[in-house]
Order: structure tokens, then sequence, then C-alpha cells
């Protein structure tokens, strides 16, 4: 049985593409997660903000989802991710902002 996952891309106000998700990522839907960040980045370049703050889990295989793309993404974690994102090394990669 799949977690809940709920993913939505669409653009913020200053023209930024985002992928808003919302649940769990773990590997039971990390696939699709990764499907989702394949779809969203944009082959120009422009970073796509990954908006995790509504994300109340997130294990190594959403991680591994996250690292070939973090030269062309942005995230913005809830204050729970923050932790994981930095002792992965992600945060090292990619911008992280608090949301």
């Amino acid at each position: 049985m799949s977690t809940a996952l709920t993913l939505s891309t669409g653009n913020s106000p200053d023209g930024s593409r985002v992928l808003t998700v919302v649940g769990e990522i773990d590997m039971s839907n990390a696939a699709s997660f990764a499907d989702a960040l394949d779809d969203a980045v944009r082959p120009d370049g422009e970073p796509l903000v990954v908006d995790l703050t509504r994300v109340e889990y997130l294990d190594s295989a959403g991680l591994a989802a996250l690292f070939p793309h973090a030269e062309r993404i942005a995230l913005i974690a809830s204050p729970l991710l923050e932790p994981l994102l930095a002792i992965s090394g992600l945060a090292d990669l990619t911008t992280v902002k608090s949301g």
C-alpha cells in the first residue's frame, strides 16, 4: 500500500516553477516523487522550487530522489525536515529556506 502523497506543480507570483509536496515521502511513493521532480525541472536551468513545508515524513528514498536535482532545485522546508536535509548533506548542495 502506498503512503498518501499529493504532488502539484505551478508557478509562484514571481514566475518561479514550484512543486508542492504534501504528505509523506517513503519507499512506497518515492518513484512518483522522482517522476514529478523529473517532469518539473526546467531544461533551461531555471531553479525549481520544491515546497516541502507540508511534508510530515521524508525517508532515504525521498532524499535519493532529490540528490540528482540538487544543482537545479531550491527547497523550502519545515523545521522538522531541516536537520535531515543538513545531516544528509543535501543542504550543502542546494538552497534550503525555512517555510
